[in-house]
């Protein structure tokens, strides 16, 4: 994944039917971006990303069906199991102010108030009430919930988060 260039939304997992749908493991915290219309880019390893406009898109069984314009049989489907999604980062609207996209905190350097160094964000989860940062040293990891209270600055320019982390964290 690339901050300024395509974000990744999503894998092909598989095939579902004889019709050309595809099974779908998405990446990306909306749904939007595979609505009927939309285009996507499709990664396959050692191969030049190719476009695909969605023609049907819906949730099934533990991830989402998918189909493409101009994919409408099995063999054609199975071609595609294993590319990776994409859009280009132009694509998404700006966030609100005080929220950022996942993508652009990964990285950043966590530093406590007192500017001690604490890691580097290598993930984030949600767990439904908010999202936690997953920060590591090389040899510790620290889960931060990304709550106001916790959370006192993030700066992109400078690639740092300013913390307050509750005792016994």
């Amino acid at each position: 994944m690339e901050k300024d260039g395509d974000l990744h939304i999503g894998t092909i997992v598989g095939v579902h039917g004889i019709k050309g749908y595809l099974k779908l493991y998405s990446s990306a915290e909306s749904t939007d971006f595979f609505k009927p219309g939309k285009r996507l880019f499709l990664h396959r390893s050692g191969r030049e990303a190719v476009i695909h406009t969605v023609v049907d898109f819906e949730p099934y069984s533990k991830g989402y069906r998918i189909a493409f314009e101009g994919v409408t049989e099995r063999n054609a489907a199975e071609l595609l199991i294993g590319s990776e999604i994409y859009i280009k980062r132009s694509e998404l609207p700006a966030p609100d102010k005080d929220t950022w996209y996942w993508c652009d905190l990964i990285g950043l350097e966590v530093f406590h108030a007192d500017h001690t160094f604490i890691g580097r964000i290598e993930n984030i989860f949600s767990t439904g009430a908010h999202d936690v940062f997953v920060v590591k040293d090389g040899r510790k990891e620290t889960l931060i919930p990304a709550i106001a209270s916790v959370i006192r600055h993030i700066d992109l320019d400078q690639k740092t988060v300013t913390v307050e982390l509750p005792e016994g964290l």
